[in-house]
């Protein structure tokens, strides 16, 4: 469904990704893994058109990202971000619909609030925390309605960025449990930036390892701890000696 060739991005002296082949197939879940600094989020930032690649091609469903209807595209994303990203000023309900009440996508505001409760249940949370702030909930709970809101506009597409960062391992647990089902229940093609390895062996169907630039390693999770790549060995077992160097 997606598919990267040879793409490249530079800033300044500091080339980022050096060629970057990549496929994503439809209703599959695809974790990218690899340091911090290492180019992941450039990387999704390309696909969506927020950074535009030096060289390569990035297609989905063959038709070339950079062209055609704009707004087309990007409603056929979801997106959950790092941190939960909520809109302070505004009650849940209206973060979870966000992508409702505006735009091409708009609804009725009933409807949409119908639509939002209902996705806050899918993930777990009860009616009364659609009139809450987001400043009136836990860091799970926060993360939660990120997800919701990602689900909102039954995306076809759902990029998930460090899912877990700032939660304790159960919440953890649970964020990636409902990751799965979820994306398993929309038939949704799914791609996530993590180097938490405990997420990657609970939502990931394929892995790719992204270091120096390039996809050193790509294959089944079932594949990646007996995967012979050195690169893919030292970061999942969490080595310090290796090729990969650690900052001092």
């Amino acid at each position: 469904m997606i598919e990267l060739s040879r793409v490249s991005k530079a800033f300044g002296p500091n080339h980022v990704l050096r060629g970057v082949d990549l496929s994503i197939p439809k209703g599959t879940s695809m974790v990218i893994i690899g340091g911090s600094g290492t180019g992941k989020s450039v990387l999704l930032k390309c696909i969506l058109g927020l950074v535009t690649p030096d060289s390569g091609v990035i297609t989905l469903d063959g038709q070339d990202v950079t062209k055609g209807d704009r707004d087309a595209f990007l409603a056929r994303f979801g997106m959950l971000f790092q941190g939960a990203a909520l809109f302070d000023s505004l009650p849940v309900w209206q973060n979870v619909a966000f992508r409702l009440l505006r735009g091409r996508l708009k609804r009725p505001k009933a409807e949409a609030r119908e639509i939002a409760i209902e996705k806050l249940r899918r993930v777990g949370l009860t009616p009364d925390v659609a009139d809450r702030l987001p400043a009136e909930l836990s860091g799970g709970m926060q993360k939660r309605v990120g997800l919701a809101r990602a689900i909102a506009a039954e995306p076809e597409i759902i990029f998930f960025d460090e899912p877990t960062t700032g939660l304790d391992p159960i919440m953890a647990g649970v964020i990636n449990d409902l990751i799965r089902e979820i994306v398993t229940e929309m038939g949704a093609t799914a791609m996530t930036i993590t180097h938490d390895m405990t997420s990657v062996r609970a939502i990931a169907d394929n892995v790719a390892m992204l270091h120096g630039g390039v996809i050193q390693w790509t294959g089944p999770v079932s594949q990646m701890d007996a995967s012979g790549d050195p690169y893919v060995d030292q970061f999942i077992f969490g080595r310090a000696e290796g090729p990969i160097e650690a900052v001092r």
